[in-house]
């Protein structure tokens, strides 16, 4: 009999913010295939028994190709019982969820959905933030600064990103946020906007530093360590929580 895929949200890492719809998925699951920032202690709720096969990509490192990762978990459902696809944050928001769901669709193998708590989130918390400003910061976006080549994607809408009046959550953009800079600057971003760089969130290692985007692209222009990274950029809200 043909399996049943649940894909499930992690969260950013810190197994606390798992749901509870979760955690049923992990500990009934046959096998579970999951991404680096969804290991560790999220872990610990897989059965006894349970197959885990890390399927995670990392820049810069040796990873997996996505059609490898789909053409397995295509196997493992065909195989039957239930399969996790553990991914961190939402699997929805820049989790190359879609191949996986394209493969499934056309093995004809069932599946579901299952929310996790985002990044952005998670680290706005952290930091005691507002995404949105009642008076000022009316729309928040959420962009990739990493493109399949690993270099900035050539069709964001500059426009829209250079407004100072928006909160804007970059993912996977530490490589490429000088060039993001300039040209935000470019089409009209004052340099000295608020810039937060949240680099682990969710992790023992956590770290958020605060400052402007022409600071910030200056210190990526330099060594930008392995750590995974949000930054946010716009109308920031000064917050109570981690320095």
């Amino acid at each position: 009999m043909t399996g049943f895929v649940s894909f499930v949200g992690s969260g950013p890492g810190d197994p606390e913010l798992l749901t509870l719809k979760a955690v049923d998925r992990l500990k009934r699951a046959d096998a579970i295939l999951y991404d680096d920032l969804s290991s560790g202690p999220i872990l610990a709720h897989a059965r006894p028994g349970a197959d885990l096969v890390g399927v995670g990509k990392r820049a810069g490192r040796p990873s997996p190709q996505q059609r490898h990762v789909s053409r397995l978990l295509v196997d493992y459902a065909r195989g039957g019982g239930r399969i996790v696809r553990l991914k961190s944050g939402d699997a929805g928001l820049f989790g190359r969820l879609e191949e996986e769901l394209v493969a499934l669709r056309e093995a004809g193998i069932p599946f579901e959905i299952v929310p996790g708590v985002a990044s952005p989130f998670a680290a706005a918390a952290a930091m005691g933030m507002p995404l949105t400003r009642r008076l000022t910061a009316r729309r928040v976006q959420f962009v990739t600064g990493h493109d399949t080549d690993g270099r900035l994607p050539p069709d964001l809408n500059l426009d829209a990103l250079a407004d100072p009046a928006a909160c804007t959550v970059v993912f996977m953009g530490k490589r490429t946020f000088p060039a993001l800079a300039e040209a935000l600057v470019a089409r009209g971003l004052p340099s000295d906007t608020p810039a937060l760089l949240a680099e682990a969130v969710g992790g023992p290692e956590a770290s958020f530093l605060r400052t402007t985007v022409a600071a910030l692209a200056e210190l990526l222009a330099g060594e930008i360590g392995p750590k995974p990274a949000l930054i946010f950029y716009g109308s920031l809200a000064e917050g109570e929580g981690a320095p």
